[in-house]
């Protein structure tokens, strides 16, 4: 009886593991590997987020971001690390190729890494905040932007056990270090040739309230940008994604006060769409965006009614203050530059006004054409009117009819057209023989 029992659960149990096994398989996850080559901007920190986000919900292994970047934007910096410290799976950040770098944000979102690495021949450091462009900031907004990057990055480096001394110092005195130094000033945990020796290195590694990365014959999973991170990457800057806001509304406008010219309208309407999706990714503050638009309102009305331009001054003051009110942060690089700000609205102001004017005064001139064009106008009886004949007119020959005898050769005042019948009136009595 025990032999049958043992032939019949024998199968069953190896049956059982070998789908604990399979199930084991498949929830292995993967390495997921993000290669980032570029200055940090808005489309960068949404790439990251989104992918980093992504790989917690697949239950990857671990991330590893491959980063060589100049630096870039303080508030995209912040997204990336807030994303990296929130990650519930390991997040390693690892300076690579040879010859890459980690400067100003790239510091500290390889200070926020749960594994911070680097290739030989890398360098970290420099990281004191500059503004947009690379300009200098003044020097009240300067102190105020370093010491509140200062508290961050020494709160990061304190969470991950990294040298906050070290941190301070690269933001305030902008000193950048080699990898072997790194190393040595613990900035950063180790030095790996390529991802394969970091994958072979960090194998077995602890990592705090994330567990014990297993690495060994995990597959790894290369993310590449998509089409639309590239696009977001490109027009993710304030400056660019206003100037194509403008672009946008002027050829709407456009095209509202010209219907059918077709062209202004379509590349209004794609710059307006561009310019929403680079929108996406800024800090905006809806009152600039409600003040420029009711400044369209305003230019728009100058067509319809008589002000005597106070509708376009109107128009040209809520521009300023909408454009000036439209990206709400106090970081100098998510502001419009003034170099930008101003020629632009110097420019669209004046496409505006411009055509507002055209038409205002296309609807107040007098007709040229039809019937209503002859109105007022002089011209010259061939056949004698008696009391209908005929009056030659812009080089045409009209049935005309007036309620005196006049004869031929006499100047004549066209008062209005009936049925395409000439009132006609004389402007001087015909005399008299």
């Amino acid at each position: 009886m025990k032999i049958k029992t043992t032939i019949v659960v024998l199968p069953l149990l190896l049956l059982f593991c070998s789908l604990l096994a399979v199930s084991a398989a498949e929830n292995a996850g993967e390495i997921y590997v993000l290669k980032v080559n570029d200055a940090i901007s808005p489309g960068v920190a949404d790439f990251i987020e989104t992918e980093i986000e992504k790989a917690n919900e697949e239950k990857a292994v671990c991330l590893i971001i491959e980063l060589d970047t100049p630096g870039g934007l303080a508030e995209s910096m912040r997204t990336i690390v807030k994303a990296i410290l929130g990650s519930r799976i390991p997040v390693v950040v690892f300076v690579a190729p040879s010859g890459a770098r980690a400067a100003s944000a790239g510091v500290m979102i390889t200070m926020a890494a749960d594994v911070a690495a680097m290739a030989p021949g890398t360098n970290i450091g420099a990281a004191h905040p500059v503004g947009a462009g690379g300009k200098e900031i003044d020097k009240t907004m300067s102190e105020k932007v370093v010491n509140d990057m200062v508290a961050h990055a020494r709160s990061v480096a304190e969470e991950k056990g990294r040298n906050a001394d070290w941190v301070e110092k690269a933001i305030r005195e902008s000193v950048a270090v080699t990898e072997k130094q790194a190393l040595e000033d613990n900035i950063i945990d180790l030095i790996a040739t390529d991802r394969a020796d970091l994958i072979r290195q960090i194998d077995g590694r602890e990592i705090k309230n994330k567990g014990t990365l297993k690495l060994a014959n995990i597959e790894e999973k290369v993310i590449e940008e998509s089409f639309r991170t590239k696009i977001l990457k490109t027009i993710s800057n304030p400056n660019l994604a206003y100037i194509l806001l403008m672009i946008g509304l002027a050829g709407l406008y456009f095209e509202l006060s010209h219907p059918g010219a077709i062209f202004p309208g379509v590349v209004g309407g794609i710059c307006i769409i561009l310019a929403f999706f680079a929108l996406q990714t800024l800090p905006i503050n809806y009152a600039g965006v409600l003040l420029i638009l009711l400044a369209i309102v305003f230019f728009i009305m100058e067509m319809k009614i008589t002000s005597y331009g106070l509708l376009s001054v109107a128009g040209i003051v809520s521009l300023l203050l909408g454009s000036l009110m439209l990206f709400e942060s106090s970081s100098p690089e998510y502001r419009v530059a003034w170099s930008v700000l101003l020629p632009t609205i110097i420019l669209v102001s004046g496409f505006f006004v411009g055509i507002a004017a055209l038409v205002f005064r296309a609807h107040t001139n007098k007709p040229r054409t039809g019937t209503r064009g002859l109105t007022n106008e002089i011209g010259v009886v061939k056949k004698d009117l008696e009391p209908e004949g005929k009056v030659f007119v812009h080089g045409e020959l009209w049935n005309a009819r007036s309620p005196k005898p006049l004869p031929a050769g006499t100047k004549v005042r066209i008062l209005g057209v009936e049925n395409l019948v000439l009132e006609v009136e004389p402007l001087e009595s015909p005399t008299e023989e």
